[in-house]
């Protein structure tokens, strides 16, 4: 055989020869043989083959730990606190675990990998949280960079939640993109309306979700959803709702109003809210909000345009957003119930609405936000 062809055959039977010597030697060596999860005290047990990470030894077990990067230990969101012994925290972990987390050992999911018996304590709630299997219905372009996605429910068929709260999406591999990835999406649908699930997408460049919905996905095409997770939502107090959201930040509080307004919930609220964009381009939904401000004495609906260009006509409030919100609380909104902050989009528009709420006499315990990674 030609020396030339004979080498490059020669180095990867080698190579596979390794591979696969490699790969035994694991599994003997690694082999932790039959290890016990036991969650919150004894409430939940289960026995299950060591070796794997918990993360995803707990969803093939049915429980479902938020995870927005799908265990690659990149977003820190699947934090559980261990009570038995698994060693140091990593220098995977660290940066997504404050000093008192560290303490009460709390850990990532995903950096775990199960070697013996492990004592966990975790949110009762995640116990109710499913894997759905969906089909897409409906897609809508909201703007030039906004989805509206309506998923219904194949199985289970059904979704329990809380308005305010998320899903993840599943993204299949596609293109260059070779392992399954999840990402976070809050709901836009009524909590009523058990039998599907609205999300609101706006396209991020070089996202792997948002790159996904808005390119790859069409009407009939099947996803699967994880949810519900998070704890953004409406407090039963009577103080004043002072909402601000920008972009796909609209997605949660359009499921908190109409859930509101259908179920008469929290009557005493007065519910404002603000909705910051550039230019009419970047602004949706406004026929249908201003409508349900006719209809619902409680509720305003103050729309803003950084950006107005001159051919818009805008009659609306102009600046930006955290300009317009506190002018409003200085002259128009009425504090004598107290004042709560919702808020929904990027960590700077967040930041930066936290500090006119706080210097404007808000307490920042009652300011409350879905912050975009």
């Amino acid at each position: 055989m030609n020396p030339i062809i004979l080498g490059p055959l020669v180095t990867a039977g080698i190579a596979a020869s390794l591979a696969l010597l490699i790969s035994l030697i694991d599994r003997v060596v690694n082999d932790y043989g039959e290890v016990s999860i036991d969650i919150n005290g004894g409430k939940r047990m289960y026995k299950v083959r060591g070796g794997s990470a918990l993360l995803g030894t707990l969803a093939a077990e049915g429980i479902f730990v938020p995870s927005a990067c799908g265990g690659r230990g990149s977003c820190g969101a699947c934090k559980v606190r261990v009570l038995s012994d698994v060693g140091p925290h990593l220098p995977t972990e660290i940066p997504y675990l404050t000093p008192q987390e560290i303490e009460q050992n709390v850990r990532l999911s995903c950096q775990i990998k199960l070697k013996k018996d492990i004592q966990l304590e975790m949110p009762e709630e995640l116990f109710s949280v499913k894997k759905f299997k969906s089909t897409v219905t409906s897609m809508k372009d909201l703007t030039y960079d906004i989805k509206e996605v309506l998923f219904r429910l194949d199985e289970p068929k059904d979704i329990d939640f809380i308005a305010g709260q998320y899903v993840q999406i599943v993204v299949p591999p596609y293109g260059s993109v070779k392992e399954s990835v999840q990402r976070a999406y809050s709901m836009s649908s009524r909590p009523l309306d058990k039998n599907h699930v609205e999300l609101l997408v706006r396209l991020v460049p070089g996202g792997i979700a948002t790159t996904f919905v808005h390119q790859q996905l069409k009407e009939g095409g099947k996803v699967e959803l994880v949810g519900a997770f998070g704890d953004f939502r409406v407090r039963d107090t009577p103080a004043a709702m002072v909402c601000v959201a920008g972009g796909s930040g609209m997605a949660p509080f359009k499921s908190m109003f109409y859930d509101m307004r259908e179920n008469n919930s929290f009557p005493e609220k007065e519910i404002w809210y603000f909705f910051g964009a550039r230019t009419t381009k970047d602004m949706f939904y406004l026929d249908e909000l201003r409508q349900l401000q006719k209809e619902w004495s409680r509720f305003h609906f103050i729309p803003a345009l950084s950006e107005p260009k001159p051919e818009e006509n805008w009659k609306g409030e102009t600046g930006l957003i955290t300009d317009v919100l506190e002018k409003y609380i200085k002259e128009k909104i009425g504090k004598d119930e107290g004042l709560e902050g919702y808020l929904c989009g990027s960590p700077g528009m967040i930041n930066a609405c936290i500090n006119v709420m706080t210097r404007n006499g808000m307490e920042e315990s009652k300011v409350y936000y879905d912050k975009f990674a």
